[in-house]
Order: C-alpha cells, then structure tokens, then sequence
C-alpha cells in the first residue's frame, strides 16, 4: 500500500471521528441536554440530527421524557385511629425540566429513590389523619381512597416540580393489607360488627312483621264484622221471608199447617228408643188412630 492511500485511510478515520464527535440523534422517545464542560447549555426536546462541539469539550446526556412507572417498596403507616397498614403505591413521573434534572438527580435510578421518600412521606401523612373505615368498608360511600390519593399526587408534583424537574402524574395504592400480628383483631372487629348489622336487620324485620300483622289483624276484624253483618241482614231477611211463607200458608189451610207442623215436632223426639204414653184425647194418638188432628 502506498503512502498517499494510508494517509487518505487515516484522514478519512480522523473525518469519521469528528463527525462522531459533532453529530448525535436525537430519537422521539428522548431529550436531550448538552453540557459544556459540564455545564448544561443547551436542551433539546425535539427528534432529529443535531451539530455540537467535539468531546470533551460539549457532551450530550440522554433522558427519556415518556412516562415512567416506579413501584415503590411496601411500607408501613399509622392511621388516625392508630390501627397499622402497609401499603404499596405506584408512582407515574415525567422529565419536563432535564435541565433541572440534571443539575439536581443526574441519574433515573437516584429520582426514583427521591420520588419513593417524598412518596412515603405523602401517603404517611395523609393516612395518619383519616380512620381506617375511610380505607376499607363495606359502605362505598365512607371510602375517601380516591381523594386522598390525589390529594397525595398533588403534594408529590409540587414538590418534585420544584425540586427535580420532575412532574409527577400519579400516585397510586397498588394493595393494602395488614400486619400479621393485627389481622385477629381486625377480624374480630368486623365480626362483630356483621353481628351487629344482622341484629339490626333482624330488629328491623321483626317490627316491621308486627307492624304487617297489626294490619293484617285490623284488615281480618273489618272483613269479619262486615261478613258478620252482612249474614244477619241475610238472616233477618230469610227468617222474615219464612215468617210470610209460614203465614200465607197458614192463612191458606190451617188445618193442613197444623198437621206439618205437628208432624216436625214429633219427628225431632220420637225415634225407635222413645217410649210414650198418651191419654185418650192426646192429639198425637188421635193423629195416629185417625190421620188427622184434632181442631
């Protein structure tokens, strides 16, 4: 190889270097701050292919600027009725100021340990001023989970916000449960308030039963004195429509009455064990001997 080609090898190298060293990317998923002599001078925000000056004079340092997802380490916290938890949370965070960012973290892995103090910090203080029923309980409307966790949220960016150049977007419970040593107690407790519930119902059914049978008695005792006197009115007709049969008929034949009338008594008393003794001017032995009546 001649020298003139070794020397166009090696100016070519030199080029590539330089290149190397003035030319970066800038991809959609990233920012980027230029330093010089680790000082930031410049941010970029925005995709493309972007000129600086050879290392070491400037340096480009890479953040992501997509959404982050920090799950952050179990922890345990003291309610305002001094029952203990343990929650895990999630944080959601964004780099809007690498700037910032860079000055105070530097690196992701020393903002999520930041994050997870100023985290615990928030969700400590939130859960020592509410009782464990505003947590958990079977009454959705008692639970504030909602509202104090955004409530925390709101704490955690303004804070972070001022201090990392970090926005945070949410922060989330992710499960609460509790202590082993707690769990018999708890247990008990909400026994016996689903004793109490039932007691309660139970008092509830009964007086509202008695309430259905003094209604249902009151409803009983109307329809029967109706039907009561619905049948005597009956009654009355029927014995005054009898009485007019009775008199027509009466009216019409006498005697032939008589002889019915005579004949339906002696059926109600005479029957094969009855013994009786008639004098001769009985009318019953004269019916039998004549088949009449006497008048």
């Amino acid at each position: 190889m001649s020298k003139s080609k070794v020397i166009k090898i090696i100016v070519v190298v030199i080029g590539i270097m330089i290149l190397n060293s003035v030319l970066f990317q800038v991809r959609e998923t990233e920012q980027i701050v230029v330093t010089q002599f680790g000082k930031p001078v410049r941010v970029i925000q925005q995709a493309g292919l972007y000129v600086k000056l050879p290392d070491p004079i400037q340096a480009a340092r890479r953040f992501d600027k997509r959404l982050l997802v920090y799950d952050v380490k179990p922890s345990e916290f003291l309610t305002a009725d001094k029952k203990n938890l343990i929650l895990n949370v999630y944080v959601t965070w964004r780099i809007v100021d690498p700037r910032k960012f860079l000055a105070s973290v530097r690196e992701r892995s020393i903002a999520e340990i930041l994050l997870a103090d100023v985290a615990i910090a928030e969700v400590g203080a939130a859960i020592g001023n509410i009782p464990l029923s505003a947590l958990v309980s079977t009454f959705p409307e008692n639970v504030v989970v909602d509202s104090v966790m955004a409530q925390v949220t709101e704490n955690c960016r303004r804070r972070s916000l001022n201090s990392y150049g970090i926005d945070v977007m949410d922060v989330r419970m992710k499960q609460l449960r509790l202590p082993e040593q707690n769990l018999e107690s708890v247990f008990q407790r909400m026994r016996a308030e689903r004793q109490r519930m039932a007691k309660k119902y139970r008092s509830e059914g009964q007086e509202e039963a008695i309430k259905i049978q003094a209604e249902a008695d009151k409803i009983k005792r109307t329809i029967l004195a109706q039907a009561y006197r619905e049948s005597e009115r009956i009654k009355g007709e029927g014995e005054a429509q009898a009485a007019r049969i009775y008199a027509d008929a009466f009216s019409k034949d006498p005697r032939f009455y008589k002889l019915v009338r005579t004949l339906q008594a002696y059926e109600k008393f005479l029957n094969e064990k009855t013994t009786v003794v008639l004098s001769t001017d009985s009318d019953l032995l004269r019916l039998l001997k004549q088949g009449k009546p006497g008048k």
